[in-house]
């Protein structure tokens, strides 16, 4: 028993060492994922985009039932990488956010439109607008808030 032990890992030590000698590591790597790696870490180390707000909520005051409020969030892309907001997704469906599809340039503005269509939501509103960006939290929320009057039959 003892002398197939021996046997055994003579034989386990020889392919270790058979299967490790000839491998040639830097032949294996593709220059073309290691560019990509280098420009993707180059981009990491400027951080997450930063994004800043003209305002995050809007009171739209007091208005009356069936009316479309509208107004316009600017965005600002305060950081040192390309801000890229992939969805905005209402609260509900009776709101409507348009925004930028193309990424914003680090300084550079864009606009995120959103509508209100208050038919049915009579008294007072509030609305939330979530972006999905590539910022630190990878989310923004915007606020749309209001009274609506009620329709008189």
């Amino acid at each position: 028993m003892r002398k197939i032990s021996i046997l055994l890992t003579f034989f386990s030590a020889l392919f270790i060492t058979i299967s490790c000698a000839n491998s040639d590591a830097k032949a294996k790597i593709n220059e073309e994922n290691l560019e990509e790696a280098k420009s993707r870490d180059t981009e990491i180390k400027k951080g997450a985009a930063t994004i800043a707000f003209d305002k995050v909520e809007y009171d739209f005051g007091t208005v009356n039932e069936g009316d479309i409020v509208e107004t316009t969030f600017k965005v600002t892309n305060a950081g040192k990488t390309d801000l890229i907001i992939t969805n905005a997704q209402a609260s509900c469906g009776c709101t409507v956010p348009t925004w930028p599809k193309d990424p914003i340039k680090p300084g550079d503005s864009a606009d995120i439109e959103v509508s209100f269509n208050t038919s049915g939501k009579p008294n007072r509103q509030s609305k939330s607008i979530t972006l999905t960006t590539n910022t630190e939290s990878g989310m923004e929320t915007l606020i749309l808030k209001g009274s609506v009057i009620p329709k008189t039959n």
